[in-house]
This record gives structure tokens, sequence and C-alpha cells, in this order.
């Protein structure tokens, strides 16, 4: 084994699983930032993650919400006017 495994292997806690590759891009935005982003207020942000209208992950007391996922809900709610 080389100095720099052995390096990086000693850094890893036990127990501790590689990233999965799928989320490792995925950037979560708090309620704040989404409700920025939307301009609308954090309880807006709150009821569309409680009635499942925007998908969230629950980080302790917190929500989290994939940045995809706001931009979706934006792309797919935008309507042509006339």
């Amino acid at each position: 084994m080389s100095a720099k495994q052995d390096d990086s292997e000693s850094r890893e806690s036990p127990g501790i699983r590689p990233v999965d590759p799928a989320l490792a891009d995925v950037r979560f935005l708090t309620v704040a930032e989404v409700a920025a982003v939307m301009r609308v207020s954090k309880m807006t942000v709150y009821r569309m993650v409680h009635s499942a209208e925007l998908p969230a992950v629950r980080v302790g007391r917190s929500f989290r919400v994939p940045e995809k996922a706001v931009h979706d809900y934006l792309r797919d709610a935008f309507i042509e006017a006339g």
C-alpha cells in the first residue's frame, strides 16, 4: 500500500460508505434559499414540501430541497400568456 493510500484511508471513519455517485452532484437548498429563488415566503415553501408539490429531505428539524427539483417545478409551472 502506498503512503498516499494509507493517508486517505486513515481519514475515513469506519462504517462510512462512499457517496452514492447519483447523489454526489446533487446540490441541496434550504427553505430560505428556495423561497428567495421562487420569490415566495418560507411558509409557501413549507406548504409545498408538506403537500408533496416539492420533493425534500428532512435533515434533523430542517428540510433540504434538491436544486433541480426547484428548477423542474418552475419550468413545469411556467405558462405563456396570450
